[in-house]
């Protein structure tokens, strides 16, 4: 009884493990087969047990472990299309004879295809690493309580802070200025995209982009993608500066850009276009705003150097310190703040083309030095140098200014004066040329109308009396403007200019010293002295006045006088009055 009570004990344990058991005797006949074992190959053990394994398991090795006595341990082997991992052990007696052989196994079907899964996992891991690690936009990921746990190469390049110093500390530590977007989003549980900001010790300027990571509807945590745009800021800057060279150093109109079929304009559109077959110095005269720069272009298109470069240079535009190293260039350590290798000028910059000197009335007297030098010489000197050097350039210089009253006055030289006065070419005010006017209309009409959108095809007889009885003081400039604000007052379906289209002619909101004049009256000096005596002292009253009316400001007081502020400042130094 007690035999019996141990065999039960044994198949209950048999039974209960998880991995299967198959024994067999020395005639192989199967006398040993559990639950795991059924459950395995699909066999019931009553319909097993006393046959041989090999009609059950054809593939068995139990007859070779056996025959050799030796155990074969975590051996692979397909049962079926069941892999399995087995041990397989022979069976001694007391005497150490052997009697049997068991067959221990286990389906590792599913632990293969895991550790597959597993395999493939850590190969996606390593893709995707690889992937973020070789972007050069910088990546960094944060938990749900925003703490990064993860950032790339690109992360410390642009930020300058190492992994260990922001790994599993908070979003907010690379922020340099600006908000944190990480915080944001998983507040929000929103994406955010295009935000500026600055970030690391370097203080880059950069691009944040950030989404969640949701799993479903849980929220795992953040994603950023960071741009660097500090270089492409760098890069878009240098191309505007290219860009602008190129607009300086092009001639963009011709002759027939220039609109005018009167006396006047015909005769300057002849004299021009005769002073382009040569290469002579040409003085464009005429007011503000009659199209001096145009017939510039024209000359230099119609010349034989129209393949050279073009370039343009607006003398008062320019801070009287530095009009010099602008226009001859400056040799390395000129002065502080100087490019190391030194700078090429706006002459150097026109070899072999032409340079358009625009108010050349207002330069100062050390550079009308050095353009005496240019024109006779065909040479310059760079600023902080001294060895010459030779350039091949057309001058074309333009003023509104009186430059025979300059020279009496000594504020201009008289010999660059008359270098520069070669060929003279004077371009009539508008008001000279009023038969003009419709030609300008239709051609302003057109431009604006294209530029607005809209369709304005002609003028009324009324609107057009209403511009033809006018002066323009502004020249062809304030045509423009007035052309360009009588489009704008247009409804988009009306294609004729009406009188009632046309804004306010006039300056009433002009200078301001005009504005004033009528209410404050300047003290007239005693006519004594001569003609030259008495001008100059209601010129010093007169400045005097606007200085006191500007509150020393001499750029508003410039500006309220109608004239440059490198005129102020000749006129200030000429009657001695302090420009302090």
């Amino acid at each position: 009884m007690g035999q019996d009570i141990s065999r039960a004990e044994m198949e209950v344990i048999m039974n209960v493990t998880h991995d299967a058991m198959i024994g067999i005797g020395l005639d192989g006949k199967i006398n040993i087969f559990n639950r795991a074992a059924e459950k395995i190959t699909g066999f019931k053990a009553e319909e097993v047990i006393g046959k041989n394994i090999k009609e059950v398991i054809p593939t068995t090795k139990l007859f070779e472990v056996m025959r050799t006595g030796c155990a074969e341990l975590n051996q692979s082997q397909l049962l079926g299309n069941t892999k399995i991992i087995t041990n397989r052990v022979p069976v001694r007696d007391e005497n150490g004879i052997i009697i049997g052989a068991v067959a221990v196994f286990r389906d590792v079907t599913e632990i293969t295809a895991l550790s597959e899964q597993i395999t493939d996992v850590m190969e996606m891991r390593s893709l995707l690493e690889a992937i973020i690690n070789s972007t050069q936009d910088a990546i960094s990921v944060c938990d749900e309580n925003g703490l990064n746990i993860l950032v790339n190469p690109a992360y410390t390049r642009i930020t300058g802070l190492k992994p260990e110093e922001v790994l599993h500390k908070p979003a907010t530590i690379d922020i340099a200025e600006g908000e944190s977007v990480h915080m944001q989003v998983l507040k929000t549980r929103k994406a955010v995209r295009g935000v500026p900001m600055k970030v690391g010790r370097f203080r880059r300027e950069v691009v944040v982009n950030v989404a969640p990571i949701l799993i479903g509807d849980k929220l795992k945590g953040s994603v950023g993608i960071i741009h660097d745009i500090s270089e492409i800021k760098r890069l878009s800057d240098e191309l505007d500066k290219v860009k602008s060279l190129i607009r300086r150093m092009t001639a963009k109109y011709t002759f027939d850009d220039i609109i005018g079929s009167c006396e006047l304009m015909a005769s300057a559109i002849d004299q021009a276009k005769r002073a382009a077959e040569t290469p002579a110095t040409v003085l464009l005269r005429g007011e503000s705003g009659t199209g001096k720069e145009l017939f510039a272009h024209a000359i230099h298109n119609a010349s034989v150097r129209r393949r050279g470069p073009f370039v343009r240079v607006n003398c008062a535009a320019i801070a009287e310190p530095i009009l010099e190293s602008e226009l001859f260039g400056y040799v390395e350590g000129a002065f502080t703040g100087a490019v190391k290798s030194g700078k090429k000028g706006y002459f150097e910059e026109a070899d072999g083309g032409t340079i358009f000197l625009d108010e050349i009335g207002e330069v100062n007297p050390s550079v009308q030095a050095k353009l005496l030098r240019v024109l006779q010489e065909k040479e310059i000197v760079r600023v902080g140098g001294t060895k010459p050097v030779p350039v091949d350039v057309r001058v074309i210089a333009a003023t509104n200014a009186n430059l025979e009253q300059r020279v009496s006055e000594g504020t201009f030289r008289e010999d660059l004066y008359y270098r520069l006065n070669v060929v003279p070419i004077f371009v009539p005010p508008l008001r000279a040329r009023k038969e003009d006017i419709p030609l300008l209309i239709d051609h302003l009409c057109r431009k604006y109308s294209l530029e607005y959108g809209r369709k304005v095809a002609e003028i009324t007889p009324e609107a057009l009396d209403v511009l033809m009885h006018y002066d323009w003081p502004g020249n062809v400039r304030e045509l423009e403007n007035i052309i360009s604000r009588t489009i704008i007052n247009m409804k988009y379906n009306e294609t004729t200019i009406l009188p009632h289209h046309v804004p306010a002619l006039g300056r009433a909101a002009g200078p301001q010293w005009q504005a004033q004049k009528a209410e404050q009256s300047i003290p007239v000096p005693a006519l004594d002295g001569s003609l030259e005596e008495v001008l100059a002292a209601v010129e010093k009253k007169v400045l005097q006045q606007a200085l006191a009316t500007a509150g020393g400001n001499k750029t508003k007081a410039a500006r309220m006088l109608g004239i440059s502020n490198r005129s102020l400042y000749y006129k200030l130094e000429r009657h001695g009055i302090s420009m302090k």
